[in-house]
């Protein structure tokens, strides 16, 4: 496991990975996640995203890519964006517990729900998976790190024991992937308050673990 503020690295080196923000990159960007929302992963290939974009297939590879590095750039830039969504929402929350339990509830309402990343979790989650799990790195890594960094700041706040909190947000990263792509389960997690009550129940706890 990462050792104690190693994960805000890893966190900024897997945002660095997406390509700058300039006009060009978000033009690709924006077609690539057009084309993926409408057709999947499967029946996309780069030059129909670069047909999309009205660019050369050439421009999109120098770039952006390939198709996997396509995929891996759209999805960071989503993440990066509803990031700040989460924060918003658990900003006043009072405590460490209450912050968690409104997190996961608002991450997995916002996948769930979001027309990119929720509609291909539906359509073609073996597809996905790879870009979700350790194996695809970056958007691991980034979810990760940024859940890691946010807990070793509360615990500073709250003058709780600085432990490292990575073996914690591991668990929860990967606990939220499994019920992202594969929603069947003997828990009830239909509505925002049930999500929540499995989060202090279930979650919580893993606090007092580290």
């Amino acid at each position: 496991m990462a050792p104690p503020g190693e994960d805000e690295t890893l966190l900024g080196r897997a945002l660095a990975e997406r390509p700058p923000a300039d006009a060009l990159n978000e033009q690709i960007l924006d077609a690539a996640r057009e084309q993926f929302m409408t057709f999947g992963l499967r029946r996309s290939t780069v030059d129909d995203v670069a047909k999309r974009a009205k660019v050369s297939r050439v421009t999109v590879y120098r770039r952006i890519g390939n198709k996997d590095s396509l995929v891996s750039a759209c999805l960071l830039r989503e993440y990066s964006r509803f990031v700040m969504d989460v924060d918003d929402a658990v900003a006043a929350l009072p405590t460490m517990e209450d912050r968690l339990v409104a997190g996961f509830v608002a991450v997995l309402k916002h996948i769930r729900e979001h027309p990119l990343v929720g509609g291909l979790l539906r359509l073609e989650p073996e597809i996905m998976l790879p870009f979700l799990t350790l194996e695809s790195g970056p958007a691991f890594l980034a979810m990760r790190g940024y859940l890691a960094d946010r807990l070793r700041r509360a615990q500073r706040a709250e003058g709780r024991p600085e432990t490292d909190p990575t073996p914690v947000a591991e668990l929860m990263v990967r606990i939220t992937v499994s019920f992202l792509l594969n929603p069947v389960s003997c828990f009830e997690l239909d509505d925002d308050d049930q999500v929540g009550a499995f989060a202090r129940r279930y979650l919580v706890p893993l606090l007092s673990a580290g």
